[in-house]
C-alpha cells in the first residue's frame, strides 16, 4: 500500500507541473510581445529639409528606438530619386514631395503608400515660395501674372515645384506654356542658376528661402500658401514594408509623438524652450543657422494625418496636363491605417 500510494504521488505531482508550464505557456503573451518589439533596422530616405522636422526630432530625442526602431538615414538630392527608392523597396520610408513620378509608378501598377502629412501649404507658415532674382524683382517681376515669358527655373518636370508652378499660373489666368521652364536637377544648382542670373525665377522651400533672401540675390514674390493649399510632401511605405504592419504602425507611432511635439512648439507655441530646442534639432540635421530655421519653419499636422482630398487633386492636375499615363486614384495610393492604428494604442 505504501508503495502505491507513494507512485500515485509522484504521478500526481508530474501531471501537476505539466498542467503549470502548459497555462504558463499558453497564458503568457511574452513570447509573441518580444517577437512583435524586435528592433528593426529602417532604411529612410529624405531631403534636408525643414519640412522633414519631427522626423528629426524624432531621431534625435530617440522616440524610433523607444519602440524598437533603428533609422538608417539615406540623403538624396531630389524628390524623384526618393519616391523611386521607395517604390522599388531600396529604402523602407521614403519622405519627400509628391510627384508626377510618384504618380506614374503607381499608375503603372507599383505598389507605394502614401502615409502620413510630411509638410504642407498653411497661410502664415514660411514652406514654398515664388522668388525671383533680386535683379529680376527690382525691374517689375513682383507677381504672378509678371512672369509671363520669363525663365522659371525647378528641380525637374513633374516635380512638386512643377505643379506648384502650374497651379499659380492657371490662378491668374496663364499656362505653364506663358513661362519658360528650366530643369536644373537639384535645389542647389536652381539656387546657384538664380544667383547667375541664368534663370530669372524660381520656386524654394525652406530653409532655402530664407538663405536666398539673407544672401541678397533672391526676393519673394508670394508663398504658395497664399494661392493655394497644398498637401505638399508626404510619408512613404515601400510595398515591402508596410507588409511589416508591426514595424509599420511602431514607426507611425514614433512619428505622431514627434508631430505632437512639433505642432506645441512651432504652430502653438507653448514653450519658448521647447521652441528653441525644436530649432536646435532641425537646424543640426539641415546644417543651417539656427537664425535661419527661426524665420522659416513649416506648417505639419498636430499628428501627422495626410490632407487625402488634395492627393486626388494632385492626380487629377497630372493626369489633365499629360504627366500620368493610365488611371489612378487617391484611393490607389494613400494607406492611412498605418498612423490610425498607432493613434489608437
Amino acid at each position: 500500500m505504501n508503495l502505491k500510494k507513494w507512485i500515485s504521488t509522484i504521478i500526481a505531482s508530474i501531471m501537476a507541473l505539466v498542467l503549470t508550464l502548459s497555462f504558463a505557456g499558453c497564458g503568457g503573451s511574452s513570447a509573441p510581445k518580444q517577437e512583435a518589439n524586435k528592433p528593426v533596422k529602417v532604411s529612410l530616405g529624405m531631403l534636408r529639409l525643414t519640412s522633414s522636422a519631427p522626423l528629426f526630432i524624432a531621431m534625435d530625442k530617440g522616440y524610433f528606438k523607444e519602440v524598437g526602431i533603428e533609422i538608417d538615414p539615406q540623403w538624396f538630392d531630389a524628390a524623384q530619386p526618393i519616391a523611386v527608392a521607395t517604390a522599388s523597396s531600396k529604402v523602407d520610408v521614403g519622405a519627400t514631395g509628391i510627384t508626377a513620378g510618384l504618380y506614374n509608378m503607381a499608375a503603372k501598377g507599383q505598389k507605394l503608400f502614401i502615409v502620413a502629412d510630411k509638410g504642407r501649404e498653411q497661410k502664415g507658415f514660411s514652406s514654398s515660395a515664388l522668388m525671383a532674382s533680386t535683379a529680376q524683382y527690382d525691374q517689375g517681376l513682383t507677381s504672378i501674372e509678371a512672369l509671363k515669358g520669363k525663365r522659371v527655373g525647378l528641380t525637374q518636370k513633374g516635380s512638386t515645384f512643377h505643379y506648384m508652378l502650374g497651379r499659380m499660373l492657371e490662378a491668374k489666368g496663364l499656362t505653364l506654356d506663358d513661362v519658360t521652364i528650366v530643369p536644373l536637377g537639384k535645389l542647389s544648382a536652381v539656387m546657384a542658376a538664380l544667383q547667375s542670373g541664368q534663370i530669372d525665377a524660381c520656386i524654394l522651400n525652406e530653409p532655402n528661402i530664407t538663405k536666398v533672401k539673407n544672401e541678397g540675390y533672391g526676393k519673394e514674390i508670394t508663398q504658395v500658401s497664399a494661392v493655394m493649399p497644398y498637401q505638399t510632401s508626404g510619408i512613404f511605405y515601400s510595398p515591402e514594408f508596410a507588409k511589416n504592419q508591426d514595424a509599420a504602425v511602431r514607426f507611425m507611432k514614433a512619428y505622431n509623438k514627434a508631430c505632437n511635439e512639433y505642432y506645441a512648439a512651432v504652430v502653438e507655441k507653448k514653450d519658448p524652450k521647447q521652441l528653441d530646442e525644436a530649432v536646435k534639432i532641425i537646424a543640426k540635421y539641415v546644417k543651417t543657422p539656427e537664425a535661419d530655421i527661426r524665420l522659416g519653419l513649416p506648417y505639419v499636422d498636430a499628428n501627422g494625418i495626410l490632407m487625402s482630398d488634395d492627393i486626388q487633386t494632385q492626380i487629377d492636375w497630372y493626369t489633365s496636363h499629360g504627366m500620368i499615363e493610365g488611371k489612378l486614384t487617391a484611393k490607389d495610393v494613400v494607406n492611412t491605417s498605418f498612423l490610425e492604428k498607432a493613434m489608437k494604442k
